[in-house]
């Protein structure tokens, strides 16, 4: 199975930049920055080390339904913290148990306190049913005797 180096080195260009927030932005600019790329949580970044993360998911449930406001409230006082990172050389099955032991559905990748990445559970599944495909076609080689 890839490592997560290997897995963010064949990610396209599109997909390989990390667009992040500082903690003192208010969740209305989080959201803004969210719509803008298309992505559905950004990691929470001070002095070049990530603190949090905040998604959709942290808006609709720690913001919207506790009738507060988008526009007055700090990214610091919803997002998720401690953050659960990995590093490099992490395997995608160890990337994917994590995920789904924590039920998170994003996972930045740090390397010597630097951010390198963002690998979304859809990222892993993907790489997953890539590597079943690869597998089955040997078998099925195997099996012809070719």
């Amino acid at each position: 199975m890839k490592t997560v180096a290997q897995l963010l080195k064949s990610k396209d260009l599109k997909n390989q930049e990390v667009h992040t927030i500082p903690s003192h932005h208010t969740v209305f600019e989080a959201l803004k920055l969210m719509a803008e790329k298309n992505v559905g949580a950004l990691p929470v970044v001070e002095n070049g080390h990530v603190v949090g993360m905040i998604s959709e998911r942290d808006y609709a449930r720690k913001l919207v339904l506790k009738g507060l406001s988008s526009m007055e409230t700090l990214v610091s006082k919803i997002m998720n913290s401690p953050v659960i990172t990995v590093d490099t050389h992490q395997s995608v099955e160890n990337c994917m148990n994590i995920m789904t032991d924590r039920h998170l559905r994003h996972l930045p990748v740090v390397e010597d306190g630097q951010l390198l990445g963002l690998l979304s559970i859809g990222d892993l599944v993907k790489e997953a049913i890539a590597e079943q495909a690869a597998l089955i076609q040997q078998l099925e080689q195997y099996i012809r005797g070719e």
